[in-house]
């Protein structure tokens, strides 16, 4: 698979003059996309009716920085964006393909497939209104005025890592999810690996195979065994959803769904690396510390404790409630009800790349009707 090359720079507008559009995506992910397809579906025109912003390099969203070992066969499912299919890029049976390679050169056909207008590489730096009602996107290539705006940015680029004492007098190396790269870079080395997902998981997994870890979490790991359908789905997203339209923080699916039990934990378990410790209370320059006084020297800590959303870009706006999160309204709760010119997609409820799908439709839908854009 050849990874996708194309850059597609914003085109410059006169000086001191901001492109003008109707509406603009932020972001070119699974929900970005998503959003663009179904714009031009309801017939907005590229252009004149909406532009993508994209701030990476090249297509695939975040899916283009993931770890190489990342493959399809260690993957959570990729859905398929609407109107085009998966395999018809992958084909069906290449599941040791790397997601990083495969799933940028799916968004990549997808884009020219259905001629999409995104523009790459745009960083967008603030949104802020305008005198005149309309939204001014600030972006490194320069303002775009717009009508509304559909907020994709997913949460790659916001990693989190908690504030625990004395963090910043560890001698090792402290990494996060987003810098993992492969398990051979920690031989010889004992790895303690910290968080409770799906992704502390699948690289407890891949080092503890090569070399020795700890794994460490806030709460005991929940594990749910048997299948996962779509009633468990909807009831999940749903508890989800509720939090986002209460103005609340939203949390992750994972932590309301619990862990699936796979053949993968099975062997993990087999080989004794599933046996957790609590959370510690303090790091020092050697290793980390528990509130009992136990300690451990350690040469690496991994922080595999996820991400928030990327919206701060967003602020000037004051989307947020005094509760510190931002309140939802809309079919899917994608809508912000302080101000419905703006729609963010693949957050909270709809982070999945399914939910991305179906946040992306209604999403276009309630904006083109609040805008009037028929």
């Amino acid at each position: 698979m050849n990874e996708p090359t194309s850059q597609h720079p914003m085109p410059a507008g006169a000086a001191g003059v901001a492109l003008r559009t109707d509406i603009v995506v932020i972001g070119a992910g699974q929900a970005g996309l998503s959003a663009a397809y179904h714009l031009k579906k309801q017939g907005v025109p590229p252009g004149k009716g909406f532009v993508v912003l994209d701030a990476n390099p090249f297509p695939g969203g975040a899916w283009q920085h993931r770890w190489p070992t990342l493959t399809l066969s260690t993957v959570n499912r990729v859905h398929d964006l609407p109107g085009m299919r998966f395999t018809e890029t992958t084909g069906e049976a290449l599941s040791s393909v790397q997601a990083r390679l495969a799933v940028p050169e799916y968004f990549a056909e997808y884009e020219k497939r259905f001629g999409l207008p995104v523009y790459r590489p745009v960083r967008v730096l603030q949104v802020t209104d305008r005198a005149d009602h309309r939204l001014q996107v600030q972006t490194d290539q320069g303002p775009v005025s717009t009508r509304g705006i559909i907020n994709a940015t997913g949460t790659w680029n916001t990693p989190f890592i908690p504030d625990v004492p004395g963090r910043e007098r560890f001698l090792g190396r402290q990494l996060h999810t987003q810098d993992y790269q492969n398990p051979h870079d920690f031989l010889g080395q004992h790895v303690l690996i910290v968080g409770g997902g799906i992704s502390a998981l699948q690289l407890l997994d891949e080092i503890s195979q090569v070399t020795e870890t700890t794994w460490v979490t806030r709460r005991e790991p929940e594990f749910r065994k048997g299948p996962f359908d779509d009633e468990a789905g909807r009831a999940a997203v749903s508890l989800v959803e509720a939090r986002v339209r209460a103005g609340l923080e939203p949390e992750s699916v994972v932590s309301v769904t619990g862990l699936m039990w796979t053949p993968q934990v099975e062997a993990m378990q087999q080989r004794g690396v599933l046996s957790r410790l609590p959370m510690f209370q303090h790091i020092t320059e050697k290793g980390v510390v528990w509130e009992d006084g136990r300690s451990l020297h350690v040469d690496v800590i991994l922080w595999c404790t996820g991400f928030r959303s990327s919206l701060s870009h967003l602020s000037p706006v004051n989307l947020r409630e005094d509760t510190g999160g931002i309140t939802l309204t809309g079919r899917l709760a994608t809508q912000v009800a302080r101000d419905p010119r703006i729609h963010l997609v693949g957050h909270g409820p709809s982070a999945s790349t399914i939910g991305a799908n179906r946040a992306g439709r209604a999403a276009v839908q309630e904006l083109c009707a609040f805008l009037g854009i028929t």
